[in-house]
């Protein structure tokens, strides 16, 4: 059997892989699993709002005159509760008020998930008393991961297992017990991240972050002759940021300027520094998890590598 464990720091895209996996690979997800997801992205249309609302008194912009009372009791919604025609028109109203799209544009420095402008322009599907989530609606649901996630399925006949662990820093004591038997490791970094700060600690830089891990995890001794492909996601993202921000904000020696390929090379570089060994070698691939039409050609590329480990 095939076996991948599943790397990165919290926000990287990892979940997403695994989902895109039994899409591509099992019978894809159950009306039970849709429902579970209808309930999170729900809740996250409430929550991720509040994040924007709250982002607008940060950066000390006003809302239109009308809606800053509105805005003001929205905070009280308690996102687990059921939407009503009253919370579902405050959502419709408040979205379409320019500072909460500037805001979201400037979301950089607040914990708003890339997809959250997703689901609120999907506002009047999504509230839709017969919704039930598609496959691009779970693949753009973020739930953070918990714990330890299996997926085991077949390609070409042959067993494939993919073990993929909770990022964030509470979880990551979870991970050691499935190392053992990895035939690869797959550390996914978010690509785009070099210019925000960690959920759990706002002065960490995500990359930073990510680099520090992934050092830690190609140290270890369980890994001196497991090779690892290093999967830079959120390609997608990564283009249109450059444009306007770039990774000096997390390295101080890059001088690419806005180029995205010079920053790509740089970044990759970095990991690829302190994850080779002679012992070991380090795959790089950039993909957009969630773009359907790129994934296919990553999980050909994984599968491909895993082979070859295993000849």
């Amino acid at each position: 059997m095939g076996s991948a464990v599943q790397i990165g720091t919290g926000d990287s895209g990892k979940s997403t892989f695994v989902k895109q996996a039994q899409l591509l690979y099992k019978n894809g997800f159950s009306e039970k699993e849709r429902d579970r997801f209808k309930k999170a992205i729900r809740k996250n249309l409430i929550l991720h709002l509040k994040l924007l609302i709250r982002g607008s008194y940060d950066f000390g912009l006003e809302l239109k005159r009308s809606n800053e009372r509105l805005a003001r009791k929205f905070l009280d919604i308690d996102e687990r509760s059921k939407l009503t025609e009253k919370t579902i028109s405050s959502v419709r109203k408040l979205w379409k008020d320019p500072i909460i799209k500037d805001v979201f544009e400037k979301r950089v420095s607040l914990q708003i998930p890339d997809t959250a402008n997703y689901f609120l322009d999907s506002l009047e599907r999504i509230v839709d008393n017969d919704y039930l989530p598609n496959n691009q609606d779970i693949i753009n649901c973020r739930i953070p991961t918990t714990g330890i996630n299996e997926l085991q399925f077949q390609v070409d006949g042959n067993p494939w297992r993919i073990v993929d662990v909770g990022g964030q820093r509470s979880e990551r004591r979870k991970w050691i017990h499935h190392f053992k038997h990895a035939t690869i490791v797959l550390f996914v970094v978010a690509i785009s991240e070099y210019d925000q700060y960690l959920f759990e600690d706002q002065n960490i830089n995500r990359m930073f972050e990510s680099l520090e891990l992934f050092h830690n995890i190609a140290k270890k001794g369980t890994f001196v002759k497991t090779d690892f492909i290093l999967i830079f996601n959120k390609m997608d993202l990564f283009k249109k940021k450059i444009k306007t921000s770039t990774p000096k904000k997390c390295f101080k020696d890059y001088k690419g300027g806005h180029h995205a390929s010079a920053a790509k090379k740089f970044i990759t570089r970095k990991f690829l520094k302190v994850g080779k060994t002679k012992k070991r070698k380090v795959y790089p691939m950039y993909t957009s998890a969630t773009n359907n039409l790129t994934i296919q050609n990553t999980f050909d590329k994984i599968i491909s590598n895993v082979v070859e480990n295993l000849m």
